[in-house]
């Protein structure tokens, strides 16, 4: 869960939102309490439905039905796709520091990004272990140099670093809505924990205490990364800053921190490919498992390992990643990656809903509890719908339709499930 949420964007976030000014440290604040929701929601949907393989799939569609279920897939699965290639292009962008030609050769930056999605894809068909091995290593040393920058950074700050408090020109509330809304992209990985369920030992405990221990990980290096990174270098400095981590670690240790950080960028853009391409296996197997996607997603390989859907989705990855290095279809990469930002929202939505309905089947209302069980379902859901207000009118126009595409996918899926109930 923390390799997930953790990628490259949280090296570039101070310099995101230091055209704010610091009132963008209030944003962090808001979007950890509304993801301390999210998070208690998927915790508690883990213990009730610890079977529940693809994670927001599996509880939207366990509460909502099937329709809402496909909906969730279908766009979390091109979200995870865009999100991914992305991700490669920022690990690619991280090793130009070492390898400077992959700044100027187009064809040596797509090959290494194209390396890296198939080295993982192999490395995740391995199975969930091996997958998970790759992952603790990559964290620990994605996290190295953000908790140096994050604590050690505490004794440069400077308090005049620190103003102006709102450079927004608008409210205070205006320019927390803006930056928390920037700064939720930076938990999307939250729910990460529940999508392989059915590969994990004792789901029920384990991945609700993995969920609320990666948020609390993530969270420290948040914060504390951006008080520290804000309070050295100056806003308007920071606001033009491409690598401010790496700023940071110059003033604090010397020219030569810059390559460690950069390093640190790269490892943490691979692990998070790492568990992105574990998570995209799993999600259009779970749909496929309950015959609403083609079949040839179960397919399982000897590690039962969902391996055809793997390889259908890096196929899916590397033409998203080549866009990006592509003249005339760079416009259309970037457009598709603003969609994401939505249907990744929408699976929380479904989830928050679909919870006390869940509560409700396996926890009847006389076992009690039931005033907190529905105060945390509503702020869940009433945090992720200002989220997706805050996201904007183009995200969430284009977003749905671009869920509503995959709705003849559905229809079909429907049509063939029922089929095979006749036969039967």
């Amino acid at each position: 869960m923390v390799g997930n949420m953790i990628g490259a964007g949280v090296f570039l976030m101070p310099a995101a939102m230091a055209s704010f000014g610091s009132v963008s440290l209030l944003g962090w604040v808001f979007s950890a309490i509304g993801s301390f929701f999210l998070a208690r929601v998927f915790s508690n949907l883990s213990q009730l439905l610890p079977e529940g393989t693809g994670g927001p799939y599996a509880y939207a569609r366990h509460g909502l039905g099937d329709f809402a279920g496909f909906l969730v897939a279908w766009g979390y699965y091109l979200a995870t796709s865009c999100a991914n290639a992305a991700i490669t292009i920022s690990f690619v962008s991280a090793l130009s520091t070492f390898f400077p030609v992959l700044a100027t050769n187009v064809v040596a930056a797509v090959l290494t990004g194209l390396g890296a999605i198939w080295l993982l894809t192999w490395v995740n068909t391995r199975g969930v272990a091996t997958s998970g091995k790759v992952q603790l290593v990559t964290t620990i040393l994605k996290l190295l140099p953000l908790l140096i920058i994050a604590i050690g950074g505490l004794f440069f700050i400077k308090a005049e670093n620190f103003h102006p408090f709102n450079n927004t020109g608008t409210s205070v509330w205006g320019a927390i809505t803006a930056t928390a809304t920037m700064t939720m992209f930076s938990y999307i990985g939250i729910e990460s924990a529940t999508i392989p369920s059915g590969s994990v030992a004792n789901p029920g405990k384990t991945i609700s205490r993995a969920t609320m221990l990666g948020l609390l990980i993530a969270t420290l290096v948040y914060v504390l990364g951006s008080v520290s990174v804000m309070g050295i270098i100056p806003a308007k400095t920071l606001q033009h800053s491409v690598t401010p981590f790496a700023d940071a670690a110059v003033i604090m240790f010397g020219p030569g921190a810059r390559y460690w950080v950069s390093a640190g960028v790269a490892i943490a853009a691979f692990g998070a490919l790492n568990g992105w391409t574990l998570v995209q296996g799993q999600v259009p197997f779970a749909i496929a498992k309950d015959k609403l996607f083609p079949a040839i997603f179960t397919r399982l390989n000897s590690k039962g390992v969902p391996y055809v859907g793997m390889i259908i989705s890096g196929v899916i990855i590397s033409l998203f990643m080549s866009m990006n290095y592509t003249k005339g279809l760079v416009d259309q990469f970037r457009f598709l990656l603003l969609l994401s930002v939505f249907t990744m929202l929408v699976p929380y939505l479904f989830s928050a809903a679909s919870y006390l309905i869940i509560r409700l089947e396996k926890k009847p209302l006389k076992s009690g509890g039931w005033l907190s069980a529905i105060v945390l379902a509503v702020l869940a859901f009433a945090y992720t719908l200002w989220e997706i207000a805050g996201a904007g009118q183009g995200s969430v126009f284009y977003g749905f339709i671009l869920l509503m595409a995959g709705v003849p996918f559905y229809v079909w899926g429907v049509y063939k499930k029922r089929n095979l109930e006749d036969n039967a």
